[in-house]
Formats: C-alpha cells, sequence, structure tokens
C-alpha cells in the first residue's frame, strides 16, 4: 500500500493540474483537450496540425474546443477541463483584469505561457489606398471602424494612431455591429481605417475591391513614435511583414506592428512537470508540424519572444533552459511580470471587500483601484 502510494499521488496531481489523466511519468497524456478559435480559424488549423504529430510521434489524442471568444476559450481551462488554451491578445487583457475580466465574474487571471507563433504577417492598421494615405500622420481626419462591444479592437486601433502622434479626437469614429460590418463598410466607403491581420480574408477582400488596402509603415527605427505605441498598448511589437495583403512579399516588405498569434497559455498552477512535457513536445515536433498549417512556421524556438508581456510557465521555462535559449535577462523579466500579476490580484482582493454591487459602478471602481495599485508600485497603468 505504501509503495504505491507515490503513484497514486502523482495521478492524483496530474489529474488536478491538467484535467486529464496521465499515463507515466515523462510522457503526454494519453488524451489532452485544448481550447482555441472557431473551427477553420488559423490557430485552430495549427492546432489539428500540431495534434496528428503529437498522435503519431507519442501516442496522443488532442480533443480541440472552439470558442468565439476569449471567456469561452479560458473558461475550460480554468475550470481544469482543458488542459492550455490557444488565445489571441485576450491573454493579456485577461492578465491585466481589464474588459470583459474586469467584471464580477471573473478576476485578474495568472495567465503563463507556453509558447507563441509569429510568423510572416503583421497586425496592424489596414487603411484604404484611395484615401491617399501614405504615413501615418496622414490619418488625422480619416474614419476609423470601431466595433461596438469590442473594445480590444478600439484599444488597440488607437494604440497604433499614436504611433504618428495622433489620439481618437484625430480622427472620425464609425460603429460598426461586427467585424464582417466593419469591412463592409469599408469596401462601401463607410470607413477608411481598421486594425487587421494582413493575412485576414477580410483585408485581402478589401484588397481585391475597387477601394484597395495599404498598410502605413511603422519603422522600428522610430523609436519616439513606438514609445508612444507601447505606453498605451505594450504588447504590439515592430514587425517586418512579407505575407498578405496590400502586395506583402519577401521584396516588398513592411514595417509595421504585430504580435503573436496564437498563444499558447495555461495557468500558473498547473504542474511544472506536466508544462515541461508539452512544451517540450511542441518544441521537438516542430519539424513535423511547422509546414501542417499556415503560420504554423511561427512556432519555432529562434522565434519566442522572451521578455514580451505575458509571463512563462515555470514547466516551458525547464524546457527553455534545456534547450540553452532561457537567459538571466529573460528570467528577470519573467519576474517583473509575475510580481505585476500579483499586485493585480492583492488590488482585486482588497477592492473586492466592499465594491459595489452595480456591475457599471464595480467595473469603474476597479480601474481606479487597479491604477491606484500599480503606481504606487511604480508600474504602468496601461488601462485608464
Amino acid at each position: 500500500m505504501t509503495a504505491r502510494m507515490p503513484a497514486a499521488v502523482a495521478a492524483f496531481v496530474c489529474v488536478v493540474a491538467l484535467g486529464l489523466p496521465c499515463h507515466g511519468q515523462g510522457k503526454l497524456p494519453a488524451e489532452m483537450a485544448w481550447t482555441a478559435y472557431d473551427t477553420g480559424s488559423s490557430g485552430f488549423n495549427i492546432a489539428v496540425a500540431m495534434g496528428q504529430q503529437f498522435k503519431q510521434k507519442y501516442g496522443s489524442d488532442l480533443r480541440l474546443l472552439p470558442s468565439g471568444n476569449d471567456t469561452g476559450r479560458l473558461a475550460p481551462v480554468r475550470a481544469g477541463r482543458a488542459t492550455i488554451s490557444q488565445m489571441g491578445i485576450g491573454t493579456y487583457f485577461a492578465q491585466e483584469g481589464v474588459f470583459e475580466f474586469g467584471q464580477k465574474a471573473w478576476v485578474p487571471q495568472p495567465a503563463r505561457l507556453l509558447m507563441t507563433a509569429t510568423s510572416c504577417n503583421g497586425l496592424g492598421l489596414a487603411v484604404a489606398k484611395d484615401t491617399g494615405v501614405k504615413v501615418p500622420a496622414d490619418l488625422k481626419g480619416k474614419r476609423l471602424g470601431v466595433v461596438v462591444g469590442s473594445p480590444a479592437l478600439t484599444q488597440g486601433a488607437i494604440a497604433l494612431l499614436a504611433f504618428a502622434g495622433l489620439s481618437a479626437s484625430d480622427v472620425k469614429a464609425v460603429e460598426f455591429s461586427s467585424n464582417n460590418a466593419m469591412w463592409k463598410g469599408m469596401v462601401n466607403n463607410e470607413a477608411d481605417i481598421a486594425l487587421s491581420s494582413t493575412i485576414s480574408g477580410q483585408s485581402k477582400e478589401m484588397d481585391t475591391s475597387p477601394r484597395g488596402v495599404i498598410w502605413p509603415a511603422m519603422p522600428a527605427a522610430d523609436a519616439a513614435g513606438w514609445a508612444r505605441v507601447q505606453k498605451k498598448a505594450p504588447y504590439f511589437v515592430p514587425v517586418r511583414a512579407t505575407c498578405g495583403s496590400g502586395g506583402l512579399s519577401d521584396s516588398t516588405p513592411v514595417e509595421m506592428a504585430g504580435y503573436a498569434y496564437p498563444i499558447f497559455m495555461t495557468y500558473a498552477d498547473r504542474g511544472e512537470e506536466a508544462i515541461y512535457i508539452l512544451t517540450k513536445a511542441m518544441i521537438d515536433a516542430y519539424p513535423d508540424y511547422k509546414a501542417g498549417a499556415p503560420g504554423a512556421d511561427g512556432l519555432a524556438l529562434e522565434k519566442q519572444n522572451f521578455t514580451w508581456v505575458v509571463p512563462y510557465h515555470a514547466g516551458a521555462i525547464k524546457a527553455f533552459r534545456e534547450k540553452g535559449v532561457w537567459t538571466e535577462a529573460a528570467q528577470k523579466h519573467n519576474d517583473a511580470l509575475i510580481a505585476r500579476q500579483q499586485v493585480i490580484a492583492a488590488a482585486w482582493k482588497a477592492y473586492g471587500a466592499g465594491a459595489p454591487a452595480d456591475e457599471k459602478e464595480f467595473a469603474a471602481g476597479w480601474l481606479k483601484a487597479r491604477a491606484e495599485a500599480l503606481k504606487k508600485s511604480g508600474m504602468d497603468v496601461i488601462f485608464e
């Protein structure tokens, strides 16, 4: 009985940490559940390609749980029904406790990264070519498409306007009910600017329309411009986009904004060994799945950004150390990000004790309490 206890305890830890059974130390579980964007999305397709290789190489079956919104993707992971989630920038919003994650139903989430994908595309301000815009400063006075109920899109667009020293008051906001409606409005000359990926179907459709599409350059060498952007949205980084609409290619690249997608994440309390094994499998199987779906090549080890805005899980760090790519600078940055999460979590706990019952009052009061806590700790507020 005593001799069997360690194995029983280990099995229990696997179930709690991953929400799934584990089959042997050092191996992927026989089954895994991940959450991802909707069926057919680039993130979903990348996961399918990875799952095929996990089955062939490790005998592990991957089940995908698709969802069209951030909370829908995170809920199964938070509840332990899924191992990890393939997220977008909602990972950062969840960590920061803003937008939908600043509501009573959620709390600031202790998000941790495994890996991220950075491919040939950019993610920035798509502009109708017929406007005559050449550089970001030309966007003044133009019509910015915004989606009602999607503050993340609006936040991102306004942050990128700051590259040229522009603000929301320098453009004319045009509201749409959905992302697809916004792009229809772009084609129909109801708006001039929209936040998008260079490889999105909508931007490609715009490119073939009479209006056309361009991506005003945001050169990495413009340190002042990038400082303004990252003050509002530190998740944006300079990229060299070589694929997508607007004639982008290796020979006609554009220096613009972008961030990783998909973002493979989990929670801080998940077992270190289990996440180490999974991250190692993602790294080792890369040569076999990199051509399996558009964008999968972005998961290359050399493309990982170890000083981004969300900390890495201890298990992932173990895998990176083993590969010789994790540095002291990366660890220092990671520790600072975890400290930021702790400040936000403590502020939430303190605020909740006497928070108002009304949802709107609660959200407004939380943003104020969050800002005060971060300022007191000498950290950037970002969302005010």
